[in-house]
């Protein structure tokens, strides 16, 4: 077990990531699973941005919003993993207070920026399916450059103030962070003030991104189904919506996990707390590793581009 003396300052010039609480002995095998999801969603991510760069024919608006997607997913994990393998392997459990903060920025706008980039590759199978023949002159390069800079300036600017909240607050009983990275609330309980501005903002934002997110997703999919259904042959609506079926899984990846650590962390004080980290890890970890697996496997442009790719290297 890890026991770190807790000191008497204001400004830390560090803070100590403890890790998963409880499960400190646990921490190499933990870190197996969690390291194999890392490199199966770096290998994942950058293969499917080569393919999108090399393969003319994925030059469209849904891969663009892919591509947007993939670089999104290894800032997300890259922001994280290694700092938390060198806690499981290690023992590097000192974190710089800025670098602290740099880390609690990037976690939580560029998880900001994925829900937006879900609503955009929503936005495109509407277009296509819903006015197919009006696609190519709506999604146009200018626009999806756009939709995808408002997703990221709206990650971005949300999540400013929180480094800003959290370096104002004195904090004169522990540096230490019972977690594996600095997760935003994690590091504000340490604070000795009323950190109330932080738990609301916080809040006001998960509310504001998620439920914009999801009713535009839901009004999205009314959309799609209401014309997929109105299609002559039963053959047409199966087409149709397994154009869909990639979109749908890795939205379920997403926002499945953020709701179960967002509940756990909320308002369940009977939910162990190594619990909650796991669920939190796993909020960071699953998407970008499953991502460019669910559209590897389904989608039939990106799979035969990929095949294709193996099979001139291996000849």
């Amino acid at each position: 077990m890890l026991d770190f003396n807790s000191t008497a300052f204001i400004n830390p010039s560090t803070f100590i990531l403890v890790g998963i609480p409880g499960l400190e002995d646990w921490h190499i095998w933990i870190s197996i699973p969690f390291c194999s999801m890392y490199v199966v969603a770096l290998m994942g991510n950058i293969l499917i941005l080569f393919v999108i760069k090399t393969e003319a024919v994925l030059h469209e608006p849904m891969f663009y919003f892919l591509s947007m997607l993939a670089i999104t997913d290894l800032i997300l994990s890259t922001s994280t993993l290694p700092k938390m393998l060198g806690v499981f392997w290690f023992s590097l459990h000192e974190i710089n207070f800025h670098a602290c903060l740099t880390q609690m920025f990037f976690i939580h706008a560029f998880s900001g920026v994925e829900s937006g980039l879900l609503v955009a590759m929503a936005l495109d199978r509407y277009v296509a399916i819903c006015s197919p023949l009006r696609h190519s002159s709506i999604l146009t390069n200018s626009v999806v450059a756009q939709i995808g800079l408002v997703a990221l300036v709206r990650g971005l600017v949300l999540m400013m103030p929180h480094p800003f909240l959290v370096r104002r607050w004195p904090y004169c009983l522990s540096n230490v962070v019972p977690h594996t990275y600095c997760e935003h609330m994690a590091v504000v309980k340490l604070a000795c003030a009323d950190i109330s501005i932080n738990s609301h903002y916080s809040l006001a934002v998960i509310i504001l991104i998620v439920g914009t997110d999801v009713t535009c997703l839901s009004l999205s999919y009314v959309q799609i189904l209401h014309t997929v259904f109105n299609l002559p042959s039963k053959e047409a609506r199966l087409k149709t919506l397994s154009t869909c079926g990639s979109h749908i899984c890795v939205i379920l990846t997403f926002y499945i996990p953020a709701l179960f650590s967002f509940l756990t962390h909320r308002f369940s004080n009977h939910i162990p707390p190594h619990t909650h980290i796991l669920l939190a890890n796993m909020y960071l970890l699953a998407p970008p590793m499953l991502n460019p697996i669910i559209y590897g496997v389904r989608t039939k442009q990106i799979r035969e581009c990929v095949l294709q790719l193996f099979m001139t290297k291996i000849s």
